[in-house]
């Protein structure tokens, strides 16, 4: 961030062929709620690409189930995503907590410059490259992430979610089960009228080697309060990452 406390403009994204992920990468989490302890688990992974005409599709996913016997929640996600362009063609996300239980099934018709859910809402895309939260969470890897940046991204597809702040507020070390990393501590300010009854903050330790991986995520689930994924494994793709490094420790 500037001396005058402006947040900076955001980078350019590098070529798919340099991204710091790519199909075939896994992480897996352990899952810890503020109120139950350590009672879940969650992944997310990378498949693609897809076997369709056109420019390659990855599908992004993540899986959270915790819960501690009549408290439970599950939330997956499914982000289809161009890494040519850095955006999104569709996205998916079935949530089931205590309390209730919600879908997004969201389509993007680029030409219209308008996205769908078929659940009812719709709205004009607010991005040429749209993203969705889950895909957000990949694009932030590909930025780098100095000490004192201040970013103010509005590329969610749904305007009433932009604009997303992520600020670099330090470092720190974390010893996981999957080994010990150091990390750039990142909050993002985040625009969820449905979780978070307004503006949330999502706290994430990205691994600060070259492929920022989320050691460390922290955010507040419905119901069930402050949920932390700590990471407890890494698998890379066979040729993993095409041109970039991926170093440990």
């Amino acid at each position: 961030m500037s001396a005058q406390g402006v947040p900076s403009p955001t980078p350019p994204v590098p070529a798919a062929a340099t991204l710091p992920f790519t199909p075939g990468e896994a992480l897996t989490y352990q899952v810890r709620i503020s109120r139950l302890g350590d009672v879940g688990t969650g992944r997310m992974w990378v498949e693609g690409p897809l076997a369709q005409p056109g420019p390659p599709i990855w599908v992004l996913r993540s899986e959270i189930s915790a819960g501690k016997g009549p408290i439970r929640a599950t939330d997956r996600t499914s982000s289809w995503f161009d890494p040519q362009r850095m955006a999104i063609v569709r996205f998916e996300k079935v949530e089931h907590h205590v309390l209730s239980n919600s879908e997004e099934r969201v389509t993007i018709d680029r030409a219209g410059h308008r996205w769908t859910d078929a659940e009812g809402p719709h709205g004009t895309l607010a991005s040429d490259q749209p993203l969705d939260e889950l895909s957000f969470l990949y694009f932030l890897r590909t930025l780098p992430v100095d000490r004192d940046t201040v970013l103010r991204i509005a590329r969610h597809f749904d305007a009433d979610r932009n604009p997303t702040i992520v600020r670099v507020v330090g470092t720190d070390t974390i010893t996981t089960p999957a080994g010990t990393f150091r990390t750039r501590v990142i909050e993002m300010e985040v625009r969820d009228p449905k979780r978070y009854k307004g503006t949330g903050i999502i706290r994430l330790h990205l691994y600060d080697g070259g492929c920022h991986i989320p050691i460390r995520i922290e955010s507040r689930m419905p119901v069930l309060g402050i949920t932390t994924l700590t990471l407890t494994g890494w698998t890379h793709a066979p040729q993993y990452p095409l041109a970039l490094p991926c170093e440990r420790g």
